[in-house]
């Protein structure tokens, strides 16, 4: 069966989980761009919990945007920032220097678009965790897709669909115990190379 997801920045645990159990995976790439989703945020586990990545775009004056055309604000230095937070939040986890060398040009190279650079984090991240996926495109919105799981609910971060994902080990878990459903960088950091089977033994709750 194929899934339709929405290309998002270092995808949450419930974005791997879908794509981690699926034969064809579908990126949608033709709607407009909504704010505060996870097209640019991530969220992680900092030493004072949950702590969001955003990355800045510029915001057309138009009503509507197309997600493809929306570009990075790169007058910000949040590439820098971003990097340092992930230091600081998972220096000390079992794998972050594991896969340090591959993550960091992410964070040094520019790049115009927002897809464009949440592709190639998607990239990374399926190197990463060894994850073969044949992956495509959408060309036109479909409301309602035919013949596809249609995951693209779990865009949204603010209004999130509670999943019901087993507990893992985290780096600050004595101070404000278990924090479900973060970037796909906190259970790499934390799990390794057990990161994928973890994905795939998890199901998603749908709406």
């Amino acid at each position: 069966m194929k899934t339709l997801i929405h290309p998002t920045y270092f995808p949450s645990i419930a974005h791997f989980v879908a794509i981690a159990n699926t034969d064809e995976l579908i990126f949608e790439t033709d709607d407009n761009f909504l704010k505060q989703t996870y097209r640019n945020r991530a969220y992680v586990y900092g030493a004072n919990g949950k702590l969001t990545l955003n990355i800045p775009v510029i915001h057309s004056q138009k009503n509507r945007q197309k997600y493809r055309d929306v570009k990075i604000f790169n007058e910000e230095k949040w590439q820098s920032l971003h990097w340092k937070s992930l230091l600081s939040a998972y220096r000390t986890s079992p794998f972050f220097e594991y896969y340090e060398d591959e993550l960091q040009p992410l964070f040094e190279m520019k790049t115009d678009f927002i897809l464009d650079f949440n592709l190639k984090c998607f990239e990374t991240i399926t190197e990463c965790l060894q994850l073969d996926v044949h992956t495509s495109k959408t060309e036109i919105y479909q409301e309602t897709p035919t013949d596809t799981n249609d995951f693209r609910f779990l865009v949204h971060a603010k209004k999130e669909q509670p999943q019901n994902f087993e507990s893992y080990t985290q780096v600050f878990n004595n101070k404000h115990g278990f924090i479900p459903n973060l970037s796909i960088l906190d259970l790499l950091f934390n799990e390794g190379p057990n990161a994928l089977n973890y994905l795939e033994s998890q199901t998603i709750i749908t709406p």
